[in-house]
C-alpha cells in the first residue's frame, strides 16, 4: 500500500469522484437527484462547511476511494462527534487497505478535532465491509428508525 495516497477531497477531483459517489449510490440501491449531487460536491470542497471529505488515489493518481464525514454536538459529550457518512472503496481494489487508511485518517481528523467519538451505520447484509469494520470499530447495539417529512 506504499503507492496509495489518502488526502483532502480537491476541486480537481470531481471526474475520480463522480463514479466512486454513483457507486456507492447504486452500492446501497439509491439515487440523488443532480441537484442534490453538485450540493454535495461543493460542500466537500468548503473547509468550512459540513461534510468534508478524503480520497485515496493511487500511484497512477487515479481515485480509488472516498470518504465523507461532519461533526455535530451531542447532548452526551462536551467536545462533539464525528459521523463517518459515505465510505466507498473501488471494486477492483477492495481488500487491499484502502478501506481502512480511509477510515484511520477520519479518525485522525477526529481526534485532532478533539471528538470523543467516531461512529457510522452500514446494511447488515454488507458482510465484506463488516469484517472490516469488526476489526476497526466496535459494533453498536443501537437500532436506527426514521422519518422523512412530507415535502411542502
Amino acid at each position: 500500500m506504499a503507492d496509495i495516497t489518502i488526502r483532502k477531497l480537491e476541486a480537481r477531483d470531481r471526474a475520480g469522484w463522480d463514479p466512486l459517489w454513483q457507486g456507492y449510490l447504486t452500492y446501497y440501491e439509491s439515487a440523488v437527484s443532480d441537484e442534490i449531487t453538485e450540493t454535495t460536491w461543493l460542500r466537500l470542497l468548503d473547509k468550512n462547511q459540513d461534510p468534508h471529505g478524503f480520497c485515496a488515489v493511487d500511484g497512477d493518481g487515479r481515485l480509488i476511494g472516498i470518504v465523507h464525514y461532519l461533526f455535530h454536538r451531542s447532548t452526551w459529550s462536551d467536545s462533539g462527534y464525528c459521523y463517518l457518512e459515505d465510505l466507498f472503496v473501488d471494486p477492483n481494489v477492495r481488500g487491499g487497505g484502502v478501506g481502512r487508511l480511509l477510515i484511520e485518517a477520519v479518525y485522525a481528523t477526529a481526534a485532532d478535532r478533539g471528538s470523543s467519538r467516531v461512529y457510522w451505520n452500514t446494511q447488515h447484509f454488507n458482510t465484506r465491509a463488516r469484517k472490516l469494520y469488526d476489526q476497526v470499530a466496535t459494533l453498536s447495539p443501537f437500532v436506527q428508525y426514521r422519518y422523512s417529512p412530507p415535502k411542502t
